[in-house]
């Protein structure tokens, strides 16, 4: 493979240029002023694709699937290493734990979608460096693939605002509120003590709606650290302002997950806003909530991760993002020797953070009270390096596109001293920048 510097040109203009391009993988960083938001990847003509039917066929096609031209050059300056990118949906998690959901998978949307990536265009969104990664292929060598994207870039390119969605919500807010003191009674039996419980809205696809118009949308009304656009070729679209990571694994095997539980709502006013945020960080609701996530994480880590390892080096910091502040957690722990990142992908998924404590007894319960399945919301989309290096995040605050549907789904953790009505508040504060504008 070889390594190339171009101009710089800003990830959102990128995007922009490419955005014909099926299939195309943009893993955005796009929040603004954030240290979690360095760096950002565009990932274009993928060497091989897997349409994931069962979760454990991602190890295997991983060793299958890796490019002739894998070796990448010591002058990349980025983790992602070229390799994989692309999402594992709820559902794989559900197969993982050996749950049988009663309802049907969401028509046109695969289990997971991967592409192997030796096209990849990498952002230091503060150096304002843009560097391209390519591998030769039959007929086109690197330096001509290379040549060919930055011609692209060069391109004038615009998006068009598209149609506006007729967003309809499935769970009205009555039988939201219903649902939770129902998840409410299951805590009071004893079956759990959090479930995280969603509610979805739907829209039938409009005639010309663009999915790369609506995340451009998206990521000015939203911008998040572990933003992404997935365009998958088969009418499949992933539009996600996540604010969340999940795992990220380097080349050494040393791990680190970082769970969101707790929410609170931005304020116009600095000193109002300052107070919200001490506010979360204070609350014994939320501070409970969140040590239940942490503590079910490491106990997944642990499953995989030498004895000792695992440890909590946070506890409840408050990160801020454009709509929300939220109370953090970091858990980190160290591989055992002979496992890999996609392993670890596997046995954490679905995270415990949009699960719930016990996870497969609240797994049973969200499957019980939502109105359908999840698909790809609550999943997790990930980039796997050749090199064996993985940064994965969960797909909440999500639009997903098919050939038919539009799909936008949020929630929150419910506890015993969850308020119904508060609980219904903080579902539609996450959701409204999805369906706020097509």
């Amino acid at each position: 493979m070889l390594c190339r510097d171009l101009g710089w040109v800003e990830p959102g203009a990128a995007f922009v240029a490419l955005a014909g391009e099926v299939p195309l993988v943009f893993l955005d960083s796009a929040a603004t002023g954030d240290a979690r938001a360095r760096v950002s990847y565009i990932g274009l003509e993928p060497y091989a694709v897997l349409d994931l039917a069962r979760a454990d066929e991602l190890p295997g096609w991983l060793a299958s699937a890796r490019p002739e031209d894998d070796a990448c050059p010591p002058d990349w300056p980025f983790a992602f290493k070229g390799g994989a990118m692309g999402w594992l949906g709820y559902g794989a998690g559900l197969t993982q734990a050996g749950i049988e959901s009663r309802h049907a998978p969401i028509p046109g949307l695969p289990e997971g979608w991967f592409g192997m990536f030796d096209l990849v265009l990498g952002f230091d969104h503060a150096a304002r460096r843009l560097c391209v990664l390519a591998g030769d292929r039959p007929g086109q060598g690197a330096q001509a693939r290379i040549a060919a994207l930055a011609a692209r870039l060069r391109q004038p390119a615009a998006l068009p605002p598209g149609p506006k969605p007729d967003w309809q919500e499935e769970t009205p807010r009555a039988a939201y509120e219903a649902r939770v003191e129902r998840v409410r009674a299951y805590i009071g039996a004893g079956d759990v003590f959090q479930a995280n419980f969603t509610a979805r809205f739907t829209a039938a696809l409009p005639p010309g709606f663009s999915p790369a118009a609506y995340y451009a949308a998206l990521r000015r009304r939203s911008p998040a650290p572990f933003a992404a656009f997935i365009q998958t070729g088969a009418g499949a679209a992933l539009c996600s302002a996540s604010p969340e990571r999940f795992l990220s694994v380097n080349r050494s095997g040393a791990v680190e997950t970082r769970p969101i539980k707790g929410t609170a709502r931005r304020e116009a006013c600095p000193r109002e806003d300052a107070r919200a945020a001490a506010s979360l960080r204070d609350d014994p609701k939320e501070r409970a909530e969140n040590l239940m996530i942490t503590d079910l994480l490491r106990n997944d880590l642990g499953q995989l991760c030498e004895i000792g390892s695992v440890q909590v080096p946070e506890l409840f910091a408050v990160e801020s993002f454009a709509q929300a502040h939220h109370l953090v957690s970091a858990v980190t722990g160290q591989l055992r020797p002979g496992v890999g990142a996609a392993d670890l992908l596997l046995a954490c998924s679905p995270g415990g953070s949009i699960t719930g404590a016990p996870k497969h007894r609240a797994m049973q319960i969200i499957d019980e009270l939502e109105a359908g399945a999840r698909g790809a919301y609550c999943g997790a989309l990930a980039w796997i390096g050749l090199d064996g290096a993985m940064d994965s995040a969960i797909i909440i605050r999500t639009a997903v596109a098919t050939p038919e549907c539009l799909y936008a789904q949020a929630g929150g953790g419910i506890t015993w001293d969850s308020d119904p009505a508060s609980e219904y508040e903080e579902m539609m504060l996450k959701l409204s920048p999805l369906i706020a504008h097509g």
